[in-house]
């Protein structure tokens, strides 16, 4: 096991910020086009599965090198939570995809990570430990090919890798998508790519304190997490892990997962969605506010930036969604 290192940098390439604007015309009409179908929402995670009201609370005894920012001192926050599924479409929950856990941190008071004070902290999580591709370029692209249907997305995939890569691309990308899932109430969720602490760099992980029961959830994950939140109040521990060097812990690389045998996970908070009238429409004013809210990662503590070069495009193309849907 290795110690927490403050040696970690960000590489920040001198094509990045075109890159960025390359792809915001293209994404801004996928948007536009999503939103005449379904109405004005997000370019991604589109479908909300629930609103929910929960408490978070920083723990005591932790580590000196994890007491910054929103850790710097025990506390506890009231806090709102939306999950979602992570497509551009509102899909069924029996379609394929990535799931998103969001939790906005209330009452906050610090300097921003955008350079104004903040009074809250975002950290949004999804239900795998790493990105599946390694830079924005590559990952928005297949993000617009799936946007645009399953047949754009075999035609990118087959001219981008070729006639045989494209067969092993497509198995990968069914594979990422198709990730078994046994529940909101029971899965790790990720931050996938890392967040500053401090002088420290980290990655988050969300783990839940009740355990699959082997049961079939079927294909409504907002009534699934209702059923778990009616046997009882829920908690997750909220958790970070360190970066240790650039080989094992890479910045600027998601696709690797950062070993827990080298950087362990480290408990500093607690996440409680206690009992609660749970809306499954969507339809009640609290989750109507949810839904019109923002959840952002840069909508962050200065001592939590976002770190990486899909966190630094996310940057850019969440406030873009944002003012596509204001």
């Amino acid at each position: 096991m290795k110690q927490p290192s403050k040696e970690w940098k960000e590489t920040i390439l001198p094509t990045e910020e075109q890159i960025f604007q390359k792809y915001s015309e293209p994404f801004r009409q996928l948007q536009r086009k999503k939103n005449s179908m379904y109405g004005k929402g997000r370019g991604l995670h589109r479908k909300q599965l629930l609103a929910l009201k929960a408490t978070f609370e920083v723990l005591k005894d932790i580590p000196a090198h994890a007491k910054f920012g929103l850790f710097a001192k025990p506390n506890k926050y009231d806090a709102t939570i939306r999950l979602s599924n992570g497509g551009m479409d509102k899909k069924s929950d029996s379609v394929p995809d990535i799931r998103g856990f969001s939790i906005k941190v209330n009452d906050v008071k610090g300097d921003g990570a955008l350079g104004k004070k903040t009074s809250s902290q975002d950290f949004l999580l999804i239900n795998h430990a790493i990105f599946s591709l390694p830079d924005f370029e590559s990952f928005i692209n297949l993000v617009l090919a799936l946007g645009e249907g399953m047949p754009s997305l075999i035609k990118y995939l087959f001219q981008k890798y070729g006639f045989l890569g494209g067969f092993k691309k497509i198995g990968e990308t069914a594979k990422t998508m198709g990730k078994p899932f046994t529940s909101f109430a029971t899965e790790n969720f990720h931050s996938a790519a890392p967040i500053s602490c401090g002088p420290y760099a980290v990655k988050v992980r969300l783990n839940p304190s009740k355990k699959p029961n082997g049961k079939k959830a079927g294909k409504d994950w907002a009534e699934d997490f209702s059923k778990h939140l009616a046997e009882g109040e829920l908690s997750f521990d909220f958790q970070l892990q360190f970066f240790v060097d650039p080989l094992q812990t890479p910045i600027e690389d998601p696709t690797v997962e950062w070993p827990e045998a080298e950087t362990p996970f480290v408990t500093v908070g607690r996440l409680t969605i206690p009992i609660q009238n749970v809306d499954l429409t969507n339809a009640s004013t609290f989750a109507l506010e949810v839904e019109n809210s923002k959840f952002d990662p840069w909508n962050a503590l200065l001592d939590h930036k976002p770190l990486g070069q899909i966190m630094r495009a996310r940057k850019h193309y969440y406030f873009q969604s944002q003012q596509e849907r204001s």
